[in-house]
C-alpha cells in the first residue's frame, strides 16, 4: 500500500511521491513536549532584554530610539523564528544613512519620539514597553500612511530580506538560475498532496 507509485509519464514524467505517515506517536509527544518547554522559556528568551543589548550597538539612533525601532521591525514583519540580531542587522544601513541625511535623522527621530507618545498617551507606555503585540499594531495602523513608518517598512524589507543568513530559517533555498532553475530542482516535489 505504500509503495512508491511510478511516473505516469515515462521516465521524463513527474514525481509521485507515497502518501505515507511520517510522524509517530512517540514523535509527536516528544515534539509537543519540547514546543511547551520553548513556550515557557521563549517569553524570556525574546524579551525586552536581549533587544535592550542590540540597542546599546547603535550609536546614531540612541538606546531608546533603536529598541522601539527594533520592536517595532518585529511587528512589521513577525518571523518568531529569526532572533533580534537579524532585526538589527536589517536597521543598521537605516542607521548609517541617517548618520548622512540630517533630513532622514529629524524623519525618525520625530516618528520614533510620536510613537512613543502615543503609545504613552493611549496605554500609559512606550511603543516599546508595551506587553501586548495587539497593542502595537494597533497603533502601527494608525501610522501606516505616515512617512516615517513607510521610511522603516521600505528600508526594512529589502535589508531583512536580502540577508542570506536569514533565508535558511525562512525556508528560501535562494536564487535558482544559477543551477539551472526551479524546473529540474524540485519545485513539483509535493509530498502535503
Amino acid at each position: 500500500m505504500n509503495e512508491p507509485l511510478k511516473p505516469a509519464c515515462g521516465a521524463g514524467g513527474m514525481r509521485v511521491l507515497p502518501k505515507t505517515i511520517t510522524v509517530t506517536r512517540r514523535g509527536f509527544l516528544h515534539g509537543g513536549a519540547v514546543a511547551l518547554g520553548a513556550a515557557a522559556v521563549a517569553p524570556a528568551a525574546l524579551g525586552a532584554p536581549a533587544a535592550r543589548g542590540l540597542a546599546r550597538t547603535f550609536s546614531v539612533f540612541g538606546e531608546a530610539a533603536a529598541t522601539t525601532l527594533l520592536r517595532m521591525a518585529r511587528d512589521v514583519f513577525p518571523h518568531d523564528r529569526l532572533a533580534d540580531r537579524y532585526y538589527a542587522d536589517a536597521l543598521r544601513p537605516l542607521e548609517r544613512a541617517m548618520a548622512k541625511d540630517k533630513a532622514l535623522a529629524a524623519l525618525l527621530r520625530d516618528g520614533v519620539r510620536d510613537l512613543d507618545r502615543a503609545a504613552t498617551a493611549r496605554f500609559g507606555a512606550a511603543y516599546a514597553a508595551l506587553p501586548a503585540e495587539a497593542d502595537r499594531v494597533a497603533l502601527l495602523e494608525t501610522i501606516e500612511a505616515t512617512p516615517f513608518f513607510q521610511k522603516v517598512r521600505g528600508d526594512m524589507v529589502t535589508s531583512l530580506y536580502d540577508n542570506k543568513a536569514v533565508w535558511p530559517l525562512l525556508g528560501y533555498e535562494g536564487s535558482s538560475w544559477e543551477q539551472g532553475g526551479y524546473l529540474t530542482r524540485g519545485f513539483d516535489d509535493i509530498d502535503w498532496l
